[in-house]
């Protein structure tokens, strides 16, 4: 040790260089860290989602949920296994031991649920993957006086689109609506009279509102890709859908035995803003993504819109990089005056050049 005192008075330009050194690498940490209201946390669980439409909480346990948590069962790393079945659906989660690799036990569960003999028709293929981190940024509402819902819907994507293009912004929810639905209304006299039966007009829209891939061809010049792309999201693609046909040219739509109408579920979700029918999008932030900056962005876009359109107003109704800046100003300020304290008690003592260093 002194040695090393000895040879810094003699050498003083070093140690000035690595002091120098260290505010440098200081100042470029604090520059490129990420901000967050919470303590950031790495992802400890993997969830499995299943989709089967029409089946009851037994068959998705029985059927599915049994048959995947077998399959699990001896992964290294898998701490415990979890499932919730519902009617129509089911979620398996699964928390790694600590100190195990999360992406390691990913890529096992993912084969794990590969190798499942057989699951039933109809279901939806199952999605595996990290349950990673997020946490709120700000939250806001999309409001106009007589806005109808569907074009406030309209406008909420809108703002989804283009938030997605800002930097730091990557996870946004909107909520305030229920889904939109196509309501077809069998008329059975008409079904009557065609000779239709329910279950073949559910068959017809089934095999031809569809959007799928059929391969490709290959020739010496070319490839041709081979798409079916024949799926309708409003009612009033649907009315000109053919359910039969004949040799002789007669032709059967859906108009013709059925009214088609836009509908939303029957959801209860709804959102007000000063008593007029309202849209939330709530912004989060990832480990990876800086919060005050995004926040920054978005209140930027804010104003843009604001300024843009007239009968429309998006409104904060909370932002939690605000509470954030005012905390960091706040650790500022003690910093600052614990130094000064600090200082004055050293220069009672010592020598205020001594004390300052």
């Amino acid at each position: 040790m002194k040695n090393i005192i000895a040879y810094f008075i003699k050498y003083h330009v070093a140690v000035n260089i690595i002091v120098l050194v260290f505010v440098s690498f200081g100042i470029i940490g604090a520059l490129s860290m990420n901000s967050s209201y919470q303590p950031l946390s790495d992802a400890k669980n993997i969830s499995i989602s299943i989709v089967y439409p029409g089946a009851s909480p037994n068959e998705m346990e029985e059927g599915v949920v049994l048959k995947i948590e077998n399959n699990l069962k001896g992964i290294v790393g898998v701490d415990r296994i979890t499932s919730v079945s519902k009617e129509n659906s089911a979620l398996i989660n699964i928390e790694i031991a600590r100190g195990k690799n999360i992406d390691i036990v990913l890529a096992d569960v993912k084969n794990a649920v590969d190798k499942v003999p057989s699951f039933p028709t109809g279901m939806e293929p199952a999605i595996i993957s990290k349950v990673e981190s997020i946490r709120e940024t700000i939250s806001f509402t999309l409001s106009g006086e007589n806005i109808p819902l569907t074009s406030l819907k309209q406008y909420a994507r809108q703002i989804e689109t283009d938030l997605r293009n800002v930097d730091n912004v990557s996870q946004i929810t909107l909520s305030g609506f229920p889904e939109q639905e196509i309501e077809i209304a069998l008329r059975e006299k008409d079904l009557r009279a065609y000779n239709l039966t329910f279950e073949a007009v559910a068959n017809a829209i089934k095999q031809t509102n569809i959007l799928m891939t059929g391969g490709s061809v290959k020739t010496n010049s070319e490839e041709y890709l081979i798409r079916a792309s024949n799926r309708k999201y409003y009612a009033d693609d649907l009315h000109h859908l053919v359910i039969r046909a004949d040799n002789s040219g007669n032709v059967i739509r859906l108009s013709d035995i059925a009214d088609l109408s836009d509908k939303w579920s029957e959801t209860p979700d709804r959102i007000f803003y000063n008593g007029e029918i309202a849209a939330s999008i709530s912004i989060s932030n990832t480990n990876s993504e800086d919060m005050l900056a995004a926040a920054a962005e978005v209140r930027k876009y804010i104003q843009r819109f604001n300024n843009q359109h007239d009968n429309l107003e998006i409104n904060v109704s909370r932002d939690l990089s605000i509470t954030l800046e005012q905390r960091t100003v706040l650790l500022l300020e003690n910093i600052f005056y614990g130094v000064l304290l600090v200082l004055l008690f050293l220069a009672l003592f010592l020598n205020v050049r001594i004390a300052l260093w």
